[in-house]
């Protein structure tokens, strides 16, 4: 696709410097550069700001809830890249703020829309989900919100060595950590996914998870498997999934999703019959859809469909298949 790196943290070009990530005298070079920013997260939110927070907020590495604030499980600040100006990008967890006083109950739900303001922050900055604001974000720092949360959030659930269970230590300015006992050594890990655009003449195949809201449908998806290609995992999850057997499948365009760590796959694939197996084990129902249909369900007027979570890569999937856009 012309458009592939178009999709929603993708294409941003943001310079990682790997090179400096091991480079200790880099790294506090780097944080004593007045230029260098930090950008906070809070039990996976991120601090923005803006009248409709549509960008990242950010402190100076000194700032006191990066050196001496409540931590998370990342114990450093977490080296990003370098800016088009070569200052240097870190990301700090501050977790371990309890946040009193603030409205929670929006926490780990399907669709949190609470925001909290850290009393030792600017009025206006404030903690914010990614899934909820990733559509107004640049390309720039959608990649930053979409790395940081990755990243941070890989510490969170790898605090100890998977070959001997001793704890372990932050490494390569975050992008590595070390066991001290076995020597054993763990790098951020990304779940492959495949999400599959499925046709058959005007028709494309959409499915639903229990719990969604009502009307909600999206593209099928599925993790792939170990020993797996791509397409193989395309015809493996729909015939699962609908009992939909797949002929030809193309690769479309990916999406970093840091929810909390994938990598989606975008594949378009043809259908070789329309009659559907549902397992209600994988999923809660699953549909074909005209292309009529879909465009009232972009245009908000289908009286019983949603389209797509716009952000998603199954919404930019499905724009470009209305669009005719999908070479």
């Amino acid at each position: 696709m012309k458009t592939a790196e178009q999709v929603t943290f993708g294409g941003s070009g943001l310079d990682r410097a790997a090179h400096l990530r091991g480079d200790g005298e880099a790294q506090k070079r780097m944080s004593a550069d007045p230029r260098a920013r930090c950008l906070l997260l809070w039990r996976g939110k991120l601090l923005v700001e803006g009248e409709r927070l549509e960008r990242l907020a950010w402190v100076g590495p000194t700032h006191p809830l990066v050196t001496e604030g409540p931590g998370g499980e990342a114990e450093t600040p977490i080296f990003l890249g370098l800016d088009e100006n070569g200052a240097p990008l870190f990301a700090q967890d501050i977790s371990a703020w309890g946040a009193e006083g603030q409205d929670l109950t929006g926490l780990g739900g399907f669709v949190d829309r609470s925001e909290q303001q850290h009393p030792d922050l600017p009025q206006g900055q404030v903690f914010a989900e990614l899934r909820r604001i990733m559509t107004r974000l640049s390309p720039r720092d959608a990649e930053l919100a979409a790395t940081a949360k990755a990243v941070i959030g890989w510490h969170a659930s790898h605090r100890f060595c998977a070959r001997c269970g001793a704890r372990s230590e932050i490494a390569q300015a975050g992008w590595q950590r070390g066991c001290p006992d076995c020597g054993g050594q763990h790098f951020p890990r990304t779940d492959p996914v495949v999400i599959m655009l499925i046709t058959h003449g005007d028709q494309v195949l959409m499915g639903r998870s229990p719990g969604w809201p009502e009307g909600m449908y999206s593209l099928l998806a599925g993790f792939v498997e170990p020993g797996e290609t791509l397409e193989a995992a395309v015809r493996r999850e729909v015939l699962e999934e609908a009992g939909v057997p797949v002929g030809a499948v193309t690769y479309l365009s990916s999406q970093p999703w840091p929810f909390p760590a994938s990598l989606m796959f975008g594949c378009a694939g043809e259908a070789l019959s329309r009659n559907l197996t549902i397992d209600p084990v994988e999923i809660e129902d699953a549909i074909w859809v005209s292309r009529s249909d879909m465009m009232l369900a972009f245009a908000g007027e289908h009286p019983r469909l949603l389209p797509a979570r716009k952000g998603a890569i199954a919404h930019f999937l499905l724009q470009n298949w209305l669009a005719d856009t999908l070479d």
